[in-house]
């Protein structure tokens, strides 16, 4: 184990998990869904923890990681915006909203403020398309929106 992990509580709180699990087969998900709540996200040294902890092939927890988007290997925003580009979303004007977005908050999709309040990502389909075009501001679901509304809706989280 490296220097990091020794000394660094979330490791062990991840390990307390994974050995606290009856039987670590078939349980590699339910580990990554962990650890991403304890990290925020799943860099190569955490899934190098995992696939060692889980006595698995680090291409196995790499390639679970990279397949599910609910994963992320890349730090996100205290506050993760989310944008549906399902057809109904996109066809009512999601890709308007995205540009504003991108716009207003200086980064691209995928992208973090620089000061880290807000990243910007895209869903296939969120499941609400009556309310297209849907946003998520972490966790809060916006409907209808417009591109005039994405002032208001970073407002709503600026002072936070």
């Amino acid at each position: 184990m490296s220097t990091c992990c020794k000394t660094d509580r979330r490791y062990e709180e991840l390990t307390a998990f994974i050995e606290g699990l009856p039987d670590k087969k078939g349980e590699l998900i339910t580990v990554l869904h962990k650890a991403q709540g304890v990290f925020g996200y799943l860099p190569r040294e955490v899934q190098e923890f995992v696939a060692d902890k889980m006595e698995l092939p680090l291409a196995k927890v790499y390639g679970v990681v990279n397949f599910y988007s609910f994963f992320h290997m890349e730090p996100k925003g205290r506050f993760p915006i989310s944008v549906c580009m399902g057809t109904a979303c996109y066809v009512r004007g999601a890709e308007d909203v995205v540009d504003e977005l991108e716009k207003q908050l200086k980064i691209k999709v995928g992208g973090v403020t620089d000061d880290g309040k807000f990243s910007l990502d895209t869903l296939r389909c969120v499941g609400a398309c009556g309310l297209a075009p849907v946003v998520i501001v972490n966790g809060r679901v916006y409907g209808h929106v417009t591109p005039s509304q994405i002032s208001s809706i970073l407002a709503e989280h600026a002072d936070a």
